[in-house]
C-alpha cells in the first residue's frame, strides 16, 4: 500500500476509528477493509449466493492500491453506527416561515451527519413584500440565508466534517443585486457559497445590451426590469472582488435534468459540481488516473482496458452504497433511490499529464481530457446497464429521458468533484485542476527548513542530474519553473503550474471534461492578483459559449481566505528580506490598561489578562490555577495572539480562529462556558473589544491592516493573503475545486 506520512496523517486525525480518549484503534489498511466489507455487504440482497469475499477483496484492493477512492463520509462512516456515507444533499426552501425553519432542521441533521447542502432562495419572496397572514413586511432571502448560515455554525462545532452550503439566487428575483454583494465583506455568511443562476436569456440579453425582466416568485407578476449589461458586470466586479459569487447556467442543469417530471433542477451541492432535484442525495467517488497509465517504450499512456475495468468496478461500489446508507431523512432516502443518482469522477489528471510529458494547457491535453471523461462516462453507463439486467432499473426510468435506451441502473453516472482531501490520500493531483505549486519550503519547529518536492518534478530533474536544494529554494520562492532559464526548455514548458495557465485554458479544460460528463465539473480558475475585471468576464463569456455549466473563480490576494501562495519564507532572522510590505509589531507601551477573567476550564481555572493601549488590545497573560492545566498551551497561545494583535490584525480574525477549539478535558465536563483555553481566551478578547467599542474609544469597522499598509498600493491584499493559513494545522491553503482545503491536514471549507 503505497500511503505517504502526510497521508497516513490526515487520515489519522480524520478517518480512523477513534476509543473515548480520542486514540486511533483502526489502522489504515483496516480502514480499507472496513469499508469494502460493509459496501459489498448489499450484494446479497440480490442474489443469495453471491460471493461477498470475492466482492470485498475487489473493492478493497481498489481502495487499498489507491485506484479509486469514495467520498469522505463514505470513508469515514462506512461500517460504522452513524452509516450516513453522502457528501451532497439539495432541499428545497418554500416561501413560508414554517417551511424555512423545517429546511434548517433538516439542514442541520444533515451536517450532523456529515453532509453538505444546497439551496436555492429563489422562492421566497423579495425584501419588503407584504406578509397577509401578519399584516408585516418580508425580509427577504438574503436575510433568511445569515440564519441559515448561524445554524451551520452552531451545528458544524462538534463534527468530523463541518457543515458547508451552497445559496443561489435565480439572476430573475428582485433581490438579485443585493445578493450579489452580499458577501462583499469576507466575514458575512461564511459558511455558504453563492452563485447567480443564470438562463440563456438573460445572457443573450448580456450580450445584446438589452434590459430584462425581474419576477416576483410570490406572485409571479413583474416586478421590474434591469439591463443584462450592468448587472452582468456587477456580478463580474464581486467575483473579481473576492471570488464570489459564482455563476450557474441554469438551464442547462435543466437540459440534462434526467426526470422533468419530478420538477426543475434550481441547485447543487457546496462546490457547483452536482446539481440535484429537490431532497435528493448523491454518492461520490474518483478514479485516480494517475493509476491506470502503463509504461511503454516511448513514455507513458493510458491502459484503457484497466480504466475499463476500475470504472465497473467503481459503478458497482457506488450503487450499493445507495443500498447501505443510512440517510439523515426519510425523504432523502425515498428521493435517492427514484433516481440513484451516481457521481464517479477522477482526480490526478495533472500528474498523469506530466508522466505522458503534454503541457496542461494545451489543445492535445483538453482533447485527451475530453477523450478520457466521455470513456469513462460510457464506461459506467454500460456497467449500469448490466447492474440494471440483475437489479433492475431506477425506479423513474420509465419518465426519464432515457426512457428510449437501454436500462439504467443509475440516473447519472459521472461527475468531476474536488478531491482535495482524497488527492492527499492518494497522493496525487486534485481533480482536474493544474498543480498549483511544485516546491514548499515548511519552517519547522527547530529552525530548519524542509522542502517537499513534486514528486513527478523531482524524479525528472534527478534523472537528468538537474536537482539541487539550491534550484528547489528557487522554485519555491517563484512559484513556477517557468522563468527559470537554466532549466531546459520542455521542462518549463510541460510543468506549469496554476498561474502559469491563462485563464483561457482553464476554461477550455473544464469544457472538455463537460463534455464527456452527465452532472457538471468543479474548477477554479485561477486568476493573478493583477488581472482586471475584463479579465474575469472574457472567462465567464468563454465558459457559456464553450458548453459549461458554472464558472468559480479566484483571484489571488483578492480575501482574506487566500489560497496556497507560493513565494520566500520569512524568517525572524533574515532582515535582509524584510521589504517596504512587512508587518512589524507596534512596540508595547510603558503603561497599559486592562482586565483579568477567570474562566473554569476542564483542569481547574484559567486567569486571562487582556491589556489595550490606545491604539486597540495589544497583549494577553494567562495563568493557570493550582489544579494544573496546559500552562505552556495557552502561553503561546496568549504570546502568539499578542503579537498579532500589535501587528494590526484584525481582533475579530484572531478570536475567529481561537473560538470554538475543543479540548477533551473540557467538553465532557457539564457546566462549562468554554470548549478549551484557547476558546475562553478568545471570548475574553472579544468581550473586552465589544464593551471597549460599546463605548466608543475603538471603530467597529475596517481592520487595522489597511489603514497601516495603505501607502503601498495593492499591499493590505498581498499582506492578508500571506496571513491566512489553515485553522487546524497552520499550513497554508489552497483554492481548488471551487473550494478552500488545506494540502497539509485535510481542513476542507467545503467539509
Amino acid at each position: 500500500m503505497g500511503i505517504s506520512k502526510n497521508a497516513a496523517a490526515v487520515l489519522e486525525r480524520r478517518y480512523l476509528i477513534r476509543d473515548g480518549s480520542g486514540n486511533p484503534v483502526e489502522t489504515v489498511d483496516g480502514l480499507f477493509r472496513r469499508v469494502a466489507r460493509a459496501i459489498a455487504a448489499p450484494d446479497a440482497a440480490y442474489n443469495p449466493k453471491a460471493n461477498l469475499a470475492a466482492v470485498e477483496n475487489t473493492f478493497y484492493e481498489m481502495m487499498s492500491e489507491l485506484e479509486f477512492l469514495p467520498n469522505s463520509p463514505t470513508l469515514m462512516n462506512a461500517g460504522r453506527p452513524l452509516g450516513q456515507l453522502s457528501a451532497c444533499f439539495v432541499l428545497p426552501v418554500e416561501d413560508s416561515m414554517e417551511d424555512i425553519f423545517e429546511t434548517i432542521k433538516q439542514a442541520a441533521l444533515i451536517h450532523k451527519s456529515g453532509g453538505g447542502t444546497g439551496f436555492s432562495f429563489s422562492r421566497l419572496r423579495p425584501k419588503g413584500s407584504s406578509v397577509n397572514s401578519t399584516g408585516g413586511v418580508a425580509s427577504g432571502p438574503i436575510s433568511f440565508m445569515k440564519v441559515f448560515n448561524m445554524a451551520t455554525e452552531a451545528v458544524k462545532q462538534g463534527g468530523t466534517r463541518r457543515g458547508a452550503n451552497m445559496g443561489i439566487l435565480r439572476v430573475d428575483h428582485p433581490d438579485i443585486l443585493e445578493f450579489i454583494d452580499c458577501k462583499a465583506d469576507n466575514k458575512d455568511i461564511t459558511n455558504f457559497n453563492i452563485s447567480v443562476g443564470l438562463t440563456e436569456e438573460f445572457m443573450k440579453a448580456v450580450e445584446t445590451g438589452s434590459g430584462y425582466v425581474l419576477i416576483d416568485p410570490h406572485t409571479h407578476e413583474t416586478a421590474g426590469t434591469l439591463n443584462a449589461r450592468e448587472v452582468f458586470e456587477r456580478i463580474v466586479d464581486a467575483a473579481w472582488r473576492n471570488g464570489e459569487p459564482g455563476i450557474v447556467f441554469l438551464d442547462r442543469l435543466n437540459r440534462d435534468n434526467i426526470v422533468p417530471s419530478q420538477g426543475p433542477i434550481e441547485s447543487t451541492n457546496p462546490c457547483g459540481e452536482q446539481p440535484l432535484l429537490p431532497y435528493e442525495s448523491c454518492n461520490l467517488g474518483s478514479i485516480n488516473l494517475v493509476k491506470m497509465l502503463k509504461k511503454t517504450e516511448e513514455g507513458y499512456e493510458f491502459d484503457w482496458k484497466k480504466l475499463e475495468k476500475t470504472v465497473q468496478n467503481a459503478v458497482h461500489f457506488l450503487d450499493n452504497v445507495i443500498d447501505i446508507n443510512k440517510y439523515p431523512l426519510d425523504k432523502v432516502e425515498q428521493t435517492t433511490k427514484l433516481t440513484r443518482k451516481i457521481g464517479l469522477g477522477v482526480m490526478g489528471w495533472a500528474d498523469s499529464l506530466l508522466l505522458m510529458k503534454i503541457p496542461y494547457n494545451s489543445d492535445r491535453a483538453t482533447e485527451l481530457g475530453e477523450r478520457v471523461m466521455k470513456f469513462v462516462t460510457a464506461a459506467g453507463r454500460e456497467a449500469s446497464a448490466k447492474l440494471a439486467q440483475v437489479r433492475g432499473a431506477f425506479p423513474l426510468f420509465e419518465q426519464s429521458i432515457l426512457a428510449s435506451s437501454e436500462p439504467q441502473r443509475n440516473g447519472t453516472i459521472s461527475t468531476i468533484a474536488p478531491t482535495g482531501t482524497l488527492s492527499i490520500i492518494a497522493g496525487c493531483s486534485s481533480g482536474v485542476e493544474p498543480v498549483f505549486g511544485y516546491v514548499f519550503v515548511r519552517n519547522i519547529m527547530d529552525g530548519t527548513e524542509m522542502i517537499e518536492v513534486n514528486p513527478i518534478l523531482k524524479a525528472e530533474l534527478e534523472r537528468r542530474g538537474l536537482y539541487s536544494d539550491e534550484l528547489m529554494k528557487r522554485i519555491a520562492k517563484e512559484g513556477t519553473v517557468a522563468h527559470i532559464e537554466s532549466l531546459p526548455e520542455d521542462i518549463r514548458r510541460v510543468f506549469v503550474s496554476a498561474h502559469d495557465i491563462s485563464p483561457e485554458y482553464h476554461i477550455r479544460m473544464q469544457a472538455a471534461f463537460q463534455r464527456g460528463t452527465d452532472n457538471a465539473v468543479s474548477k477554479t480558475v485561477n486568476f493573478s492578483n493583477s488581472a482586471s475585471r475584463e479579465d474575469v468576464e472574457k472567462v465567464y463569456m468563454l465558459a457559456f459559449r464553450l458548453g459549461c455549466k458554472g464558472v468559480t473563480i479566484y483571484r489571488d490576494g483578492s480575501r482574506n481566505e487566500q489560497v496556497l501562495n507560493i513565494g520566500k519564507v520569512k524568517r525572524g532572522d533574515a532582515k535582509e528580506e524584510a521589504g517596504p510590505d512587512s508587518i512589524v509589531p507596534r512596540p508595547r507601551q510603558d503603561v497599559v490598561q486592562g482586565i483579568t477573567e477567570r474562566v473554569k476550564i476542564g483542569c481547574g481555572n484559567l486567569y486571562i489578562t487582556v491589556n489595550y493601549d490606545g491604539k486597540g488590545i495589544c497583549e494577553i497573560f494567562t495563568n493557570t490555577g493550582k489544579a494544573g492545566g496546559c500552562p505552556s498551551q495557552s502561553e503561546a497561545t496568549a504570546r502568539l495572539a499578542s503579537i498579532a494583535l500589535r501587528s494590526g490584525i484584525d481582533v475579530r480574525s484572531i478570536v475567529d480562529q481561537l473560538r470554538g477549539i475543543r479540548c477533551p478535558s473540557t467538553i465532557r465536563q457539564p457546566g462549562m462556558k468554554c470548549t478549551s483555553c484557547p476558546d475562553a481566551i478568545a471570548k475574553t478578547i472579544e468581550k473586552l473589544y465589544n464593551q471597549q467599542v460599546k463605548l466608543g474609544v475603538w471603530p467597529a469597522a475596517a481592520p487595522v491592516i489597511e489603514a497601516a499598509l495603505r501607502s503601498k498600493e495593492g499591499a493590505a491584499e498581498d499582506v492578508a493573503g500571506r496571513m491566512h493559513f489553515c485553522p487546524e494545522c497552520g499550513a497554508k491553503l489552497e483554492h481548488e475545486g471551487g473550494c478552500v482545503m488545506c494540502r497539509q491536514c485535510g481542513f476542507s471549507k467545503c467539509g
